[in-house]
C-alpha cells in the first residue's frame, strides 16, 4: 500500500510569522525517515499505512504543544493506493512523460 499525504500544520496563536515553529515540525518529519516534500503550502510525505502517516499528523501536534502553542490549525489530503510504491515521484514523472519536464 501506499499512502500520500499532504498535510499542513501550524500555529495561529503565536503571531504573523509561523516558520520557527514549522520548521521544528519539517525536522520531527525529516528525523522520522519517510520520504517527504516541503512546498509553499504544506509536505507531503509517502507511508505504508495510513496509521503511519496519522501517527506523522499527531506527533506533529505534539511538537507545537511541546513549543507552546495553544491553538493550532491543520488540513490533511489522503491518497490511499493499494499495490503501489514510489508514488510521489512516479505520479510527477507520469505528467512529465506527457508534457516534458515540469518544475519541481
Amino acid at each position: 500500500m501506499s499512502v500520500l499525504m499532504e498535510f499542513s500544520i501550524f500555529p495561529t496563536d503565536q503571531g504573523e510569522s509561523v516558520s520557527a515553529q514549522v520548521s521544528e515540525v519539517i525536522r520531527m518529519v525529516r528525523e522520522s525517515g519517510v520520504e517527504y516534500r516541503l512546498t509553499p503550502m504544506g509536505t507531503v510525505v509517502e507511508t505504508d499505512t495510513v496509521a503511519e502517516a496519522m501517527a506523522l499528523v499527531e506527533r506533529a501536534a505534539a511538537v507545537l504543544d511541546g513549543l507552546g502553542c495553544r491553538r493550532v490549525y491543520s488540513a490533511i489530503k489522503l491518497d490511499i493506493r493499494s499495490g503501489k510504491a514510489g508514488r510521489m515521484t512516479g505520479k510527477i514523472e507520469s505528467v512529465e512523460g506527457r508534457i516534458g519536464t515540469v518544475q519541481r
